[in-house]
This record gives structure tokens, C-alpha cells and sequence, in this order.
């Protein structure tokens, strides 16, 4: 398994020690970050936007919406996401939304619902698999559908179970 690591050390050796990167230039692409597309019920990474997100490069990707996805040896990110754009009354909890999105990308369909991201455009909040959700960083997704007007699609807990053994 791949991972990468972020040097504390500036790269231009004329800088002093003190001018280390900012939170938003650290990748979240990570040990924890599942490589390659799952198999179904796999482990793969759940994200939010960061702070460098372009959401004009990426307007597909809507406010609110449930991104999931797995590392690429390059380092980017390949995500499969829903935003709910039709309204769907059974995708209005964002657990539903980041279930479709986690269908989609382990049954491999078809879909326009997906990219090739730089890592540093996406934080890592938890992982999904085919037993459900925990997520690790429950109050960034808070904040991330705060942001997003959609509180009330929010989880009632860190983990969200839809199957058991």
C-alpha cells in the first residue's frame, strides 16, 4: 500500500524552520486512505470539500452532496459523489446520499457522478463499507453541511449501520 508523507520542512532551504505549510497545503491522502477501487463491500474514504476546493472546477459536486472514493498511486483521488439534484425524498439524509454514491463506485456503473481529484481539495472524515459509515471527524462533516444549509440531512451519530452480520 502506497502512502504519502508531508515534509514539516520547508522546501526552500532560505526559509527558516518556522514557515512550515498551512493546514489547507496538507494533502489528507493518507494511511487511512483505502487504495484503488473497492470490491463490493469494501473499505473506502469518506470526504467533505477542503478549504482549496474550486467549486467552479468542480460544480458538479454540490453543496451538501456525499463524496466517497479511494487514493490513485499519483496521489490524487478518484470520488464518486450524490447532491440529491432531482429531489429524491429517499436521498435527502446525507448517509443515503454517500450509500449511493458508495454503490455506484463499487459495482463500478456507469456515471457522471465522478472525479479525479488533487488530494488537497478533499478532507477525509471517515470510512464507508458494505456494513455502513464511521466517521472519524463527525463535527467537520457537521460543519461542511452547516456550510451547506443542510443540517438537517445530517447522521444522528458518528456511525451509521444498514447491515449486519
Amino acid at each position: 500500500m502506497q502512502t504519502r508523507s508531508i515534509s514539516a520542512y520547508p522546501l526552500n532551504p532560505h526559509k527558516s524552520m518556522s514557515q512550515e505549510k498551512s493546514v489547507v497545503e496538507v494533502s489528507t491522502y493518507s494511511k487511512d486512505t483505502p487504495i484503488g477501487r473497492p470490491d463490493t463491500d469494501g473499505r473506502a474514504a469518506v470526504f467533505i470539500p477542503s478549504e482549496t476546493f474550486d467549486s467552479a472546477s468542480n460544480a458538479a459536486i454540490r453543496m451538501g452532496s456525499g463524496i466517497v472514493g479511494f487514493g490513485n498511486p499519483d496521489g490524487t483521488l478518484t470520488v464518486y459523489f450524490e447532491g440529491n439534484r432531482f429531489d429524491e425524498t429517499s436521498l435527502h439524509k446525507w448517509e443515503n446520499k454517500a450509500r449511493k454514491a458508495y454503490d455506484r463506485m463499487v459495482m463500478g456503473a456507469p456515471t457522471v457522478s465522478k472525479a479525479k481529484l488533487n488530494a488537497s481539495m478533499l478532507e477525509q472524515v471517515g470510512i464507508i463499507d458494505g456494513m455502513g459509515i464511521h466517521l472519524k471527524q463527525p463535527e467537520r462533516l457537521q460543519h461542511w453541511l452547516e456550510r451547506s444549509n443542510a443540517v438537517d440531512t445530517a447522521p444522528a451519530s458518528p456511525i451509521t449501520l444498514w447491515k449486519t452480520k
